[in-house]
């Protein structure tokens, strides 16, 4: 038996007693298969529902949950107001639950596994209020237990004033003594045992009690507005921004439903995070109603103040790059994160590889940090990629005098060039074949048109067979 109710432990059954033993004692026992993967999902939906008490909330083994609710208790009345509202959410949603409230995780545990359901121990009293517990409240291996109750420690009190030496020598094992010894300092508060969340805690966050459960997206957006205020203002205080916001809906049912906006840069205008989240509220599901609405702000970085130039030509420069990044985040909460991109400088000899298309991280990047060896004119477009052409040159190392393009001949009357680019000699290239050099020219044909080719390769170069033509732009 993995686990058994409280009508089953009325027939003495307990857990790991063997299912025909619990049989025996009831014959109309009813039974269920585990099903440890069902069981571990619905444990990470309890933890996410107690995130509404405290962002701390983590998974204990494989059937807690362990909340560090420190601060939060006076958002909710006090600390017995709060475990009265977590049993009462608790046993509304059908789930049992036994609580425990200490200034110590290992004691919190103790409390909650083999003391009385919703016991509250004050800070520092950690060490009367598990005096009389079993020391199964240790959280210690069966073999250390029952090592403990073979020297007749039964009582987490007794293990107090035993010689640490003296028990070591009783121990057979010195890996269960250390084991109990650790997990006693932990529950004392002797040694630290921090909790480790399902998600990281916000650096600011805001929350919106309802008096009534919330069933329409207008009351979200009310709601929306006053976090929007309340954390504008703490943001303003500590003379920071975010870049990521959280707006987090607990419905009645115990249900939590998510949305968030991410910025460029740093920002805590309550009216642009607003404009941001406009598009995104109609994913919020209200269901039988929300009950508490928290915001949080995440990425947070220092912002100085500063006013905006009255006009352009008072500015120390035309790109007002903060109205810029603000429209880059609106673009970006509709089309998805990542939609708005920015031109990058790279190191590289090849036009192709000399720039790199990368999120906009509200500036545009530096080219003058780029030094670069002086180049020819470059095309309005140039392809991803290089199309090979058909050429026919009147010498093996000049401009082409014709080439065929997209199956469409065309005739060069006008080419300057050469502009030569040396191979990148340490980059690999496929099949195991030598860079080459590349010779671009610019050409007119008979229509007017230019376009920017290169041959790739020489004449006798020792890296491969005849040279190639591409076309790599359109100028104009």
């Amino acid at each position: 038996m993995a686990a058994v109710n409280a009508p089953a432990r009325a027939y003495g059954i307990a857990p790991g007693l063997s299912f025909s033993d619990a049989c025996a004692r009831a014959p109309a026992l009813i039974s269920e298969e585990i099903d440890r993967t069902g069981d571990a999902a619905g444990l990470k939906t309890v933890a996410a529902l107690m995130t509404r008490w405290t962002p701390l909330a983590a998974v204990d083994g494989l059937d807690g949950v362990m909340l560090d609710v420190t601060g939060c208790a006076h958002l909710f009345g006090g600390e017995a107001a709060m475990v009265g509202g977590i049993a009462r959410r608790l046993d509304e949603g059908g789930i049992t639950a036994r609580l425990g409230l200490a200034g110590t995780p290992g004691a919190a545990w103790a409390l909650a596994h083999e003391g009385a359901s919703g016991t509250i121990l004050p800070q520092g009293g950690e060490a009367d209020g598990l005096k009389d517990l079993p020391v199964a409240g240790l959280r210690l291996s069966p073999d250390a237990l029952r090592l403990l109750r073979r020297f007749g420690l039964t009582r987490i009190g007794q293990l107090y004033d035993v010689d640490r030496k003296s028990l070591a020598r009783r121990f057979q094992s010195a890996e269960a003594v250390g084991a109990a010894l650790l997990r006693l300092d932990q529950a004392l508060g002797r040694r630290s045992e921090p909790v480790d969340p399902l998600r990281l805690p916000p650096d600011y966050a805001a929350r919106q009690p309802c008096p009534e459960p919330l069933g329409h997206l207008d009351g979200v957006r009310e709601g929306l507005e006053r976090l929007l205020g309340k954390l504008a203002g703490d943001l303003a205080a500590h003379g920071v921004g975010a870049r990521d916001f959280t707006l987090s809906a607990y419905r009645a049912d115990g249900t939590v439903s998510r949305t968030g906006v991410s910025a460029s840069r740093a920002v805590r205008e309550a009216a642009h995070i607003a404009r941001l989240f406009r598009d995104r509220l109609e994913r919020v599901d209200p269901g039988f109603g929300i009950d508490l609405l928290v915001l949080e702000a995440r990425r947070t970085e220092p912002m100085g103040a500063g006013a905006r130039p009255l006009s352009v030509d008072l500015a120390a420069s035309a790109l007002d790059e903060s109205a810029l990044a603000a429209l880059a985040d609106r673009i970006g909460a509709r089309l998805g994160e990542g939609a708005v991109r920015v031109i990058e400088p790279a190191e590289s000899h090849l036009p192709e590889r000399a720039e790199a298309a990368a999120p906009f991280e509200g500036r545009l990047p530096d080219w003058s940090c780029i030094e670069r060896a002086p180049q020819g004119p470059r095309p309005l477009r140039m392809f991803d990629q290089p199309e090979a052409v058909e050429t026919l040159a009147e010498v093996p190392d000049g401009p082409p005098l014709r080439f065929v393009w997209r199956r469409v001949a065309r005739r060069v009357m006008r080419a300057d060039g050469p502009e030569r680019i040396a191979p990148e000699w340490w980059r690999k290239t496929g099949g195991g074949a030598k860079p080459r050099a590349r010779d671009y020219y610019r050409v007119e044909d008979q229509t007017g048109r230019r376009y920017w080719l290169f041959r790739e390769g020489l004449y006798d170069d020792g890296r491969g067979g005849a040279p190639q033509w591409f076309v790599h732009g359109l100028f104009g």
